[in-house]
């Protein structure tokens, strides 16, 4: 997704969608109920190339829970397979308390 001017994509109540080359923003529930979603529709995004780097904005997040960690750290994985640098910004304080317990938090700032 290299161009802004694209349209946000949706995975189910969640969005994902550009707002600058690299740049993405997450809005919606990030939960179990979107999880199956939203790890295909991060896939079908990371597929379709664009920037070398991404930056996904993780401050619409309304909900998440540990199925929804899973899905960042999946997209994580698939962007490093792709050889594309990724990493996540305003996680919300809930996703990062669970990130912080699970010891990924650093992982999912610093990125891939």
């Amino acid at each position: 997704m290299s161009r802004p001017e694209r349209a946000a994509q949706d995975a189910g109540a969640l969005r994902l969608g550009a707002v600058a080359d690299g740049r993405l923003a997450l809005a919606g529930p990030l939960t179990f109920a979107t999880a199956a979603s939203a790890r295909a529709l991060g896939a079908r995004l990371l597929a379709e190339g664009g920037a070398a780097a991404l930056d996904i904005d993780c401050a619409g997040v309304t909900a998440a829970d540990s199925a929804g960690l899973a899905v960042l750290l999946d997209w994580m994985r698939l962007a490093k397979g792709a050889g594309r640098a990724l990493h996540y910004t305003h996680l919300p304080v809930g996703l990062a308390a669970l990130a912080r317990i699970s010891e990924v938090e650093g992982l999912l700032t610093r990125g891939v």
